[in-house]
C-alpha cells in the first residue's frame, strides 16, 4: 500500500479508500481483499460480486479524472452503508447500485436519497458542498436534470451503467466551487440524531451509542449519562447493592436511548438476561418490537439463513417489553425476575395506588390490594438476594392519562419500603416539571441518598436542527409571550415553525420539504372531536406499527397524510415534519389557555386541574414530535356550526401570529 491509500488505513468508515488513480491502477483483487478483510464478517457470493460488478464498471468510467473512491462507506444512524462515495472537485457523488434491477424503484430512489442526507445533515464535512446521490441500474436511460435544494443536497439522479461517466461529467461541468480535500473529509466527525426506531435497531445490532450519537459541545452529556448509569449497574453488582437511579431530560433529550443503551449493553454480556426495557407506552413497545423484528429477519435473510417470525419476537422481547406484561407475569410468580436490571421508560407514567388497586380489582380479581404499581415493581427487583438495579427515566410534562401516580410516588416508595435501598437522583428533578420538589426535600437527608449532575440530559436530540423547540413550546404553553418570540427567533430558518387555516396547503408545504423516507404526519389532540368536517377523524383506531414503520403505497401509515395520530400513539417517538391540527378542546383567551371536551353535541369546560393538565400535555406532546419543522393548522371554524364557531379558533390563531409564528403563504 502506497501513496494516498495509506492515508486511509486503518479507517473505520469506509472499507476500502484511494485516490482514483490509485483505484484505477489496482487488481480488482486486492480492493475485494481489502473490503473482505473489513467487513468484519463471511462475505457471500452475491456480495462479492455486486463488489466486483461495482469495481470494473468505476474502474471503466473514471479514467482521467481527479478525485477519491471511497467503497462501503459507513451509515451507523441507518445500519447501513453507502455503495461508493466518489470525492470530485467540490463535488460528493453518492452512488448506490442496482445492477440488477430492471427499473428506476421508489424504493431505491429514496435510499440513495437518504444517504445523501445523512452525510449533509450529520457529517460535519459534507455540511457545505454540493452533494449528488446517484442511483445505478439497468433501466430505461433517462435524461439528466439537475436540481437542488437549498442545503445542496440534489434530488437523485438515474443512471444507466453506460450514462454514469457522462452523468458525473455534466455535474462537474455545472456546479462550481473549491475542491474538497478528501483525506480531511474522510475523517470528518460523523454526529447523528437518531430517531428512537434509528437507535432501537442499530442498539440491538450490536453498536455502541457511541456509533449512533452526536457528540457535539451540547450534547455531551448523553455519553457522560449513559456510562454513569453503567458504572451504577456494575458497581451494584460488584459490591452485591440493590439500587435505583432517576435520570431527567427535557423533551428529545435521549432518556429512552438511555435507558435502551443499557439493557443492549447487558444483553451483549454473558447474562444475557441481565437487563430489560420497559414502558407503559404500549404503541412505542409494539413499534420498536415490530421494527427490531422486522430488521433481524431482514438481517438474517441477507445472510441467507432461515428463521421464523415468532422465534424473533420471542428474542426481542427478551429485550424489550410493556411493563404492564412484565407486572402481570410477576403477579402469579413469586420468584425473582430473570433480569437484574429493569430500565422503566417514563417512570412517572406509572399508576398510583388508587389507579393500581381498581385495574386489580376489576381485572385480577384481587380485591384490597395495597401497592402503587411504582411499589409493587421495586419490590419484584427486590426479590433478588444478591443485587438488583432499577433505571427510572423521567419526563417532565408528558403525563397524558388519569391515574399517573408522577415520579415522587418511586421516591415515596423507596423511603418508606425499601430503606437498604442506594438512590441516585438526577440533580435537576426538583425542577417543578418533575413534581417532586416536596418528597425529595424529605429524602434529602435519607442515609443512601445521592444527587447526581451527570443524571441529567439538558439538549434536546430530538431535533438536530434546532434545540429550543422545548423551550419553545413550553413557553407557548405557558402563555409567556415575550420567552415564546424569544425562542422562536433563535430557531430561525433552522427548524421552520408556520401556522395556517387552510389544511391542504398545510399537507402540500410538508410534502414539498419532506425528501427521501423522511417521515410526515398528520397529528391533532385525543379531545379534538370536532376536526371531522376536515376529514380528521380522531376516533378512527391507528395501528401505530403500520403508521409509523409502513411506506409510502400503504394508505395506512403516515405518510398518506389521513389518518391522525394522538398523543397516545406518538408519545416517544418522532417524525421529520408534523403538521399539528388544532381544535376547540384548548383555546386561548386574554386571560390564557381554556379547556374543554367535547360531549354529546356541545363543548364543556374541564374544571378540575388535574384533566386540564392532562389536556395542555397532550398539546405539549403534539408540538415537540418533529425533528425539522411543524405546520400548525387552526380551523377558522363556521359561523352556522355552534361547535364550530370561529371563536374557538380565531384568538387561538391571533395569539400564534402575535407571538410571530409566521403564516404560511
Amino acid at each position: 500500500m502506497s501513496g494516498f491509500a495509506q492515508q486511509f488505513e486503518g479507517l473505520s468508515r469506509a472499507w476500502y479508500g484511494a485516490s482514483i488513480p490509485e483505484f484505477l491502477s489496482a487488481e480488482a483483487a486486492t480492493v475485494i481483499g481489502c473490503l473482505t478483510t473489513n467487513c468484519g464478517f463471511a462475505v457471500l457470493p452475491d456480495q462479492r460480486d455486486a463488489w466486483l460488478y461495482q469495481i470494473e464498471l468505476l474502474q471503466e468510467c473514471l479514467g482521467g479524472l481527479t478525485g477519491h473512491v471511497f467503497m462501503e462507506f459507513s451509515i451507523p444512524r441507518m445500519g447501513r452503508r453507502i455503495d461508493v462515495v466518489l470525492v470530485i472537485g467540490p463535488v460528493l457523488f453518492v452512488l448506490e447500485f442496482k445492477v440488477g434491477n430492471q427499473d428506476f424503484d421508489r424504493t431505491s430512489i429514496d435510499q440513495v436519497w437518504d444517504y445523501a442526507l445523512d452525510l449533509k445533515n450529520f457529517h460535519k464535512a459534507s455540511h457545505e458542498p454540493s452533494i449528488i446521490p446517484i442511483l445505478v441500474a439497468q433501466g430505461s436511460p433517462r435524461p439528466l436534470e439537475l436540481h437542488a435544494d437549498n442545503d445542496h443536497v440534489f434530488q437523485p439522479l438515474l443512471a444507466t451503467p453506460s450514462q454514469l461517466r457522462g452523468t458525473i461529467d455534466r455535474c462537474l461541468q455545472l456546479i462550481e466551487g473549491t475542491s474538497l480535500n478528501a483525506a480531511d473529509w474522510a475523517r470528518s466527525s460523523y454526529s447523528p440524531t437518531p430517531t428512537i426506531v434509528e437507535a432501537a435497531r442499530a442498539l440491538y445490532a450490536q453498536h455502541s451509542v457511541e456509533a449512533i450519537a452526536r457528540y457535539d459541545a451540547g450534547a455531551q452529556n448523553l455519553r457522560v449519562t449513559s456510562r454513569r448509569v453503567e458504572e451504577l449497574v456494575d458497581d451494584a453488582k460488584t459490591r452485591g447493592r440493590k439500587v435505583i437511579c432517576f435520570v431527567t431530560g427535557v423533551p428529545g433529550a435521549g432518556k429512552t436511548l438511555v435507558g435502551l443503551n443499557v439493557a443492549t449493553q447487558r444483553r451483549a454480556t454473558e447474562q444475557k438476561t441481565h437487563a430489560i426495557f420497559l414502558s407503559g407506552n404500549g404503541p412505542l413497545v409494539a413499534v420498536l418490537s415490530e421494527a427490531l423484528t422486522r430488521d433481524e429477519i431482514a438481517r438474517q435473510k441477507a445472510l441467507q439463513n432461515c428463521i421464523r417470525k415468532g422465534e424473533v419476537r420471542e428474542r426481542v422481547k427478551a429485550f424489550i417489553q410493556n411493563v404492564h406484561h412484565f407486572r402481570d407475569d410477576l403477579l402469579t410468580n413469586a420468584s425473582p425476575p430473570d433480569e437484574h436490571v429493569a430500565i422503566f421508560d417514563e417512570a412517572q407514567r406509572a399508576w398510583n395506588l388508587q389507579q393500581t388497586a381498581h385495574f386489580m380489582r376489576r381485572k385480577k380479581n384481587r380485591a384490597g390490594f395495597s401497592l402503587s404499581e411504582p411499589e409493587f415493581l421495586i419490590s419484584c427487583m427486590d426479590r433478588h438476594e444478591d443485587w438488583a438495579v432499577v433505571v427510572c427515566l423521567v419526563g417532565g410534562g408528558q403525563e397524558i392519562n388519569r391515574g399517573e401516580a408522577g415520579i415522587d410516588t418511586w421516591v415515596d416508595a423507596v423511603r418508606t419500603r425499601f430503606p437498604k435501598w442506594d438512590m441516585y437522583i438526577s440533580s435537576k428533578l426538583t425542577d417543578t416539571e418533575y413534581g417532586a420538589g416536596k418528597i425529595l426535600e424529605i429524602v434529602r437527608e435519607r442515609p443512601l441518598t445521592y444527587f447526581d449532575d451527570s443524571l441529567h440530559l439538558s439538549v434536546s436530540m430530538r431535533s438536530f436542527r434546532a434545540e429550543n423547540v422545548s423551550k419553545f413550546v413550553k413557553a407557548l404553553l405557558q402563555c409567556e409571550s415575550t420567552e415564546a418570540s424569544r425562542a422562536l427567533q433563535q430557531l430561525s430558518n433552522r427548524f421552520p415553525i408556520l401556522v395556517t387555516r387552510d389544511l391542504s396547503r398545510a399537507k402540500k408545504w410538508i410534502l414539498e420539504r419532506a425528501r427521501g423516507t423522511e417521515r410526515y404526519g398528520l397529528l391533532a389532540s385525543s379531545k379534538a372531536h370536532r376536526l371531522k368536517p376536515d376529514a380528521i377523524d380522531i376516533r378512527v383506531d391507528v395501528n401505530p406499527v403500520h403508521w409509523f414503520l409502513n411506506g409510502k403505497d400503504d394508505t395506512r401509515s403516515s405518510y398518506y397524510l389521513e389518518d391522525a395520530a394522538t398523543e397516545f400513539q406518538v408519545q416517544g417517538l418522532e417524525l421529520d415534519w408534523t403538521c399539528v391540527a388544532w381544535d376547540g378542546d384548548m383555546r386561548f383567551s386574554d386571560s390564557g389557555w381554556r379547556f374543554h371536551h367535547f360531549r354529546g353535541n356541545r363543548w364543556t369546560k374541564v374544571g378540575i386541574t388535574e384533566n386540564q393538565k392532562y389536556l395542555c400535555n397532550a398539546y405539549r406532546v403534539l408540538l415537540t414530535r418533529a425533528r425539522q419543522g411543524m405546520v400548525i393548522y387552526v380551523p377558522r371554524g363556521d359561523s352556522d356550526d355552534p361547535t364550530r364557531a370561529p371563536a374557538y379558533y380565531d384568538a387561538t390563531y391571533k395569539f400564534f401570529a402575535e407571538i410571530g409564528i409566521p403564516e404560511l403563504q
